[in-house]
């Protein structure tokens, strides 16, 4: 009888890797990143910062990354300002915000052209903001289609504030539509979070080849500067396998810093409340904390 098992992660994923390595650099006109160690324990050179946190597959922790991130940042002392771009509105109910109560939301910003800083919301943490989704956001990919500059709306919204924060982190829906491309063209990085799970790499490359487009044709600064580990589980070789492959591949733009599945970072959603602030001893809250300090170029 022949075996059912699945082939190794390293063979599943050489196919992947190589479509990869032909997209995955930025054009030659554009500046590799340089990453620099500062002197002091709060940097501040290069902010603010615009990241898209961004992966078509559903479920890979993007608002997971996108809240924790953003809560361990602030209790740094940044300003962060969290922009909830998916029209689930995880990112935002996440943070304490009730997405059905708001008068302004991201669809006013993006669809009718509302400042942003008419749709932002405090949250329960010092120095973090959110400014929260709406289900009418799910309409707003055919709304775009014959709108003026669509791809462009949500870069002129957030040129209006971006001095007022350190850091702004987009939360992309999990798919390459408008809203996504809308955030690609707004950030400078994109952060993608890669699950330790075995489809982890599937369609990875086109998300790539998207960005490459973006940084064509809308935004040339764009580049992808940070990837990120999730829902790891040490008690697997697969984790292991993929984490390995992953850091073969991207090198020093996968942080050293991976974060684990925990049953705690599921738990404080429906709290209203970060890891950080729901419980800020678990491994979760620790992951993020340490995440933070890696992003921003902080202590080790």
């Amino acid at each position: 009888m022949p075996s059912t098992s699945q082939p190794p992660v390293d063979e599943r994923s050489r196919a992947i890797f190589e479509a990869l390595r032909s997209v995955d650099e930025p054009p030659a006109e554009v500046p590799p990143v340089v990453r620099e160690t500062p002197d002091d324990d709060l940097p501040r050179d290069g902010l603010p910062r615009v990241l898209a946190i961004a992966n078509q597959k559903g479920g890979v922790g993007k608002t997971t990354t996108a809240v924790n991130l953003g809560a361990a940042l602030a209790v740094m002392g940044y300003r962060v300002l969290v922009v909830d771009l998916d029209p689930q509105g995880n990112a935002s109910t996440g943070l304490g915000i009730n997405v059905r109560e708001l008068e302004t939301s991201m669809y006013d910003v993006i669809l009718h052209d509302a400042p942003l800083e008419d749709c932002i919301e405090g949250t329960a943490i010092k120095n973090l903001f959110v400014a929260p989704s709406a289900l009418d956001l799910a309409g707003a990919e055919i709304e775009l289609v014959p709108a003026f500059s669509r791809e462009m709306r949500l870069r002129n919204a957030i040129d209006q504030v971006r001095d007022e924060f350190d850091y702004v982190l987009i939360d992309c829906p999990p798919s390459l539509g408008l809203l996504t491309v809308n955030a690609m063209a707004a950030a400078e990085e994109v952060l993608v979070p890669i699950q330790c799970e075995y489809y982890a790499l599937e369609g990875l490359g086109q998300l790539i080849r998207n960005v490459a487009l973006v940084q064509k044709n809308l935004n040339r600064n764009l580049r992808v500067s940070t990837i990120v580990l999730v829902m790891y589980d040490a008690r697997t070789k697969l984790s292991d396998q993929v984490a390995q492959e992953v850091r073969e591949h991207f090198g020093d733009k996968v942080c050293r810093q991976v974060i684990p599945r925990t049953v705690r970072l599921s738990e404080a959603p429906s709290y209203g409340q970060s890891i950080i602030t729901f419980d800020p001893t678990s491994r979760g809250a620790i992951a993020y904390r340490e995440l933070a300090k890696e992003v921003s170029h902080g202590p080790a």
